[in-house]
């Protein structure tokens, strides 16, 4: 259902004037003029308004802002970290070993599991005997979702009814360096993205270091969303076209106390990491 000007500022928090302003200096957002001469929306211009919002609060200007806003409707099939840090460069990131980046992705799934209503979930993993590590646990956080599928150079892809949906990538595709688990729920939504920083041979898996960074901001896990609706369409476009059609339309913007939960568990986090370095340093 299409959205009348109001609305659409009632959805964003950006007021019809300053709406009217943009179209008329920016072309954006464009509405479809009914003949009665008022304005008419897509939903999906929801996310584009409060993309907007979000790279012009992180300093960018109002043109690259509406240049990538409208851009993020077809995320190109590049890596999930870089789409997150390049919507929002202010996402704060940490670099965490493999155990505590598993500590952080497992809290997240079980809040996926106790929140999410149906949820589409994304997940990939580096290499295909990972994921066979933690296949037990995405079965069982794909029993409740509305479809899950993982990522990984597999040999081939494999649909599956109320198990995780493998999908092969190529060798060379970013996406093959990256940890990421993305949750999209009416009820909950939560992205965490990390990619693998160079190690020493040698070095213990436990020990290996990644540079991690989350996000519980709807309009961010959307465009991560969308990423991965992306890189699924190349291999099952009719599977994508039914998990797109299980998301929300709208997407909230993030309330005040969302932000300082966030940055609350980021400081936690980071406490916690220190910490045990400290701790290994001392023994």
């Amino acid at each position: 259902m299409k959205l009348s000007i109001g609305e659409l500022a009632e959805q964003t928090g950006v007021p019809v004037a300053t709406l009217r302003s943009w179209e008329s200096r920016h072309g954006f957002p464009v509405p479809e003029v009914l003949e009665s001469g008022h304005r008419r929306y897509r939903p999906e211009q929801v996310n584009d308004v409060l993309d907007v919002v979000r790279l012009r609060n992180a300093g960018r200007s109002m043109t690259s802002a509406v240049a990538e806003a409208t851009q993020a409707s077809s995320v190109p099939a590049r890596s999930f970290f870089s789409n997150l840090v390049e919507a929002d460069p202010g996402l704060r990131r940490h670099v965490l070993s493999k155990r505590a980046l598993s500590a952080v992705t497992s809290a997240v799934e079980d809040e996926c599991l106790a929140q999410a209503s149906r949820p589409v979930l994304f997940g990939t993993f580096q290499e295909p005997r990972f994921y066979r590590q933690s296949e037990s646990r995405w079965k069982e956080l794909s029993r409740t979702s509305a479809g899950t599928v993982v990522f990984a150079e597999f040999g081939h892809h494999r649909r599956a009814e109320r198990q995780p949906n493998e999908v092969a990538l190529e060798s060379d595709s970013p996406v093959l360096r990256e940890w990421v688990l993305v949750c999209d729920a009416p009820g909950f939504t939560a992205c965490v993205a990390a990619w693998e920083l160079p190690s020493s041979p040698g070095t213990p898996d436990g020990d290996r270091r990644f540079e991690t960074t989350w996000t519980l901001d709807p309009g961010l896990v959307r465009r991560a969303t969308k990423l991965g609706l992306a890189l699924l369409r190349d291999a099952d476009p009719d599977l994508a076209d039914r998990l797109a059609s299980e998301l929300s339309d709208a997407v909230a913007p993030p309330s005040p106390d969302l932000v300082r939960a966030t940055n609350l568990f980021a400081r936690i986090v980071e406490y916690s990491q220190s910490a045990a370095v400290r701790q290994e340093v001392a023994s």
